[in-house]
């Protein structure tokens, strides 16, 4: 079509377009390398050289031994829209590879100096392209392994603009390292190796598994606070590993998502993680690993220019999934674990408990040593090992509906309906083989259960604020009685309360009139209300009558519960949402029960408590996210020492 000068609306340049694509794919050096190693990984690498230099601005060089390219694919490779990946518009809804939008050549090419050097198996000889700024500047023959091997130089050098916003030198480093770690976990069976400015800074050799790969990225003491999972929820594949509740950042550094092997993630996703987890404090974020399988026609791949994002077609499927996989694998496994078992083990375990969550074999799992003694029913008495009897392991169930009695220390203040929660002398029995029966609690070993995190320990001492330091295997422990009094009163209170709801009349009922939305909100989640315990019923376009309340929370004001449950129920998901205002229930009601850190513990009462923690379900943190116990290694302290062992 013949251009008007008068006219408004032009048609671009293929110059002006591929620079405006680079904007869009190149952001900054660590996206051509993350372009670059996507390809690699398609091509069947099993071997990636990844060298930069001054943080990718003079150089991004990456070598790979995959496939190669004859001539003709070579020449077309930097061409815009041009791919191996897709070639009928039905293949979009089948994406198995990590790169196919035919751009990221092109767009990379356009912004640099860039040479491509490739050779199959069965050619001579290889291909050679040299490409300036976007233009092809020569094609020749070159010598070379099987392969392809591209350099990237001087990026930007023709959008000074777009360099002048990179970062410095060693920020741009920092990036390129964590693209290369990501792949680098997420393909276990590939080597990676990194140099920047001649520095070997990765040499990550071939694992068997994704264990192998993680060990030699974070080392022993690391992967002892790592609970593998791994189950199959409705056609997906949930597996990986996740940190202790008690191992937190700042910062989502530490969180890892893969889906169908590619890094990305969304919203959905991290929810479900948050829900998974026990409550944390909301400026801390757990650690995992988390892969993600399902059919390629049931996510969408092509939502973000530079596939860091993902849609899924059936979204709470995969929440659903995260949750009730990655829930189950904290709450029934949080000890320390010590080796891998082999694969045949692993196809000797047993469907994994919860329904349709079913078991299955990605990589060796790490498991706990032997146990000394066998833990019998939660009403069956702990034997003790050496030294102390721990506790009772939980408490007997009533034999009655009304009230509910629980034996726990220290139960100074309650809410109903736990008014009748009683105190406890809590006195551990010394071995009639000590020295002394009058021997301080403090010069002695005491054992508790073998696979928790306190398996033993010894009291060295006490701080003004309350805390205590505990030592423990292999280091020392920080302990806090009060968090972890609440989570010993919290899970004895869901094993009480368990399949049981009451609810508490009330005199006048409250008419409670809402905002439109929430209203509708509360309209449509009615039935889960009233399972709860609400007696609660419409009254007028956005008004509701309550004439009765969960028991525990009889006295509290019926609007602001009413918001308050409607965000648990919406955030717990259509499996959980009973259970989960249960448990925020149970946790307000721990909260006020538990001993505070201002009040003077006797010996015997704090290792009461941190016998009761050492059986608990999730004994890293309190019901609210507070950690339990926070772990220092002596390996953490030789370091800070400038101590080598």
């Amino acid at each position: 079509m013949r251009q008007d000068e008068n006219a408004k609306i032009q048609q671009l340049s293929t110059h002006v377009a591929n620079k405006i694509a680079a904007g869009e794919v190149v952001e900054r050096p660590a996206s051509v390398v993350k372009e670059l190693i996507e390809n690699c990984v398609d091509a069947g690498a099993t071997k990636i050289d990844v060298e930069i230099t001054a943080g990718g601005r003079k150089l991004i060089a990456i070598t790979d031994n995959g496939c190669g390219m004859s001539r003709r694919d070579a020449l077309m490779a930097p061409e815009r829209q041009a791919t191996s990946k897709i070639k009928e518009v039905d293949d979009i809804e089948h994406i198995t590879t990590l790169g196919f939008r035919g751009e990221a050549l092109a767009s990379i090419a356009s912004v640099s100096r860039f040479t491509l050097k490739t050779r199959r198996s069965q050619d001579n000889a290889g291909t050679c392209l040299e490409i300036q700024g976007g233009k092809i500047l020569e094609v020749s023959d070159c010598g070379i392994p099987a392969g392809t091997c591209i350099e990237v130089r001087d990026l930007f050098f023709n959008v000074p603009a777009r360099r002048s916003f990179l970062r410095s030198f060693q920020t741009e480093q920092a990036h390129i390292r964590n693209i290369v770690l990501v792949h680098a976990i997420a393909y276990p069976k590939i080597m990676f190796t990194l140099k920047c400015d001649g520095d070997e800074v990765y040499r990550l050799p071939i694992a068997e598994n994704l264990y192998d790969r993680l060990h030699e990225l974070v080392g022993e003491e690391e992967m002892s606070r790592l609970i593998p999972f791994d189950g199959i929820y409705k056609n997906i594949r949930i597996y990986g590993y996740a940190g202790t509740p008690n191992w937190t950042r700042s910062d989502r550094g530490g969180q890892f998502i893969f889906i169908n092997g590619r890094p990305a993630a969304t919203s959905a996703i991290h929810a479900a993680i948050r829900e998974a987890y026990p409550r944390l404090d909301e400026s801390r974020k757990p650690i995992f690993y988390l892969f993600i399988e399902l059919p390629p026609e049931d996510v969408d791949v092509n939502v973000h220019p530079m596939k860091r994002e993902v849609r899924f077609r059936r979204s709470n499927d995969v929440r659903d999934a995260v949750i009730a996989v990655m829930s189950e694998a904290l709450q029934g496994n949080d000890s320390s674990f010590i080796a891998p078992i082999s694969i045949q083990e692993q196809e000797e375990q047993e469907t994994v408990s919860g329904g349709d969550i079913t078991s299955a074999t990605p990589f060796p799992v790490p498991v706990a040593k032997p146990q000394a003694t066998e833990y019998v029913s939660q009403q069956e008495e702990i034997s003790p090992v050496v030294d102390v009897a721990p506790v009772p392991a939980a408490i007997p169930e009533p034999t009655s509906p009304t009230p509910i009695s629980v034996d726990l220390p220290f139960a100074d203040t309650v809410a109903a309906p736990f008014s009748k929660i009683q105190k406890h002398d809590w006195t551990p029995v010394i071995n009639e083989n000590s020295s002394s029966s009058q021997k301080s609690n403090q010069s002695q070993t005491i054992h508790t259960a073998p696979n928790s995190p306190l398996a033993e320990f010894k009291v060295l001492g006490r701080l003004e604020s309350g805390y205590v330091m505990l030592e423990t295997p292999g280091g020392y422990t920080i302990f806090d009685p009060s968090s972890a009094h609440e989570r010993v009163i919290y899970e004895a209170l869901l094993k009480q309360t368990e399949g049981k709801q009451t609810s508490q009349m009330l005199l006048i009922p409250q008419t409670v009139e809402l905002k439109p939305l929430d209203a509708r909100r509360i309209e449509a989640l009615l039935p889960y209300f009233k399972d709860l315990g609400f007696g609660i019923e419409k009254f007028g376009a956005s008004s509701f009558i309550v004439d009765a309340l969960p028991e525990a929370i009889s006295d509290t004001d019926c609007g602001i519960v009413l918001l308050d449950t409607i965000n648990y129920l919406e955030t717990a998901g259509p499996n959980k949402r009973r259970e989960r205002w249960r448990e925020e229930m149970i946790a307000s009601v721990a909260s006020k029960i538990a001993v505070k850190n201002k009040n003077k513990l006797s010996d015997q009462e704090l290792i009461g408590v941190i016998q009761r923690l050492a059986v608990c379900d999730m004994p890293y943190t309190s019901p609210t996210g507070k950690p339990t116990m926070i772990f220092t290694s002596l390996r953490e302290i030789d370091r800070r020492f400038g101590r080598i062992r």
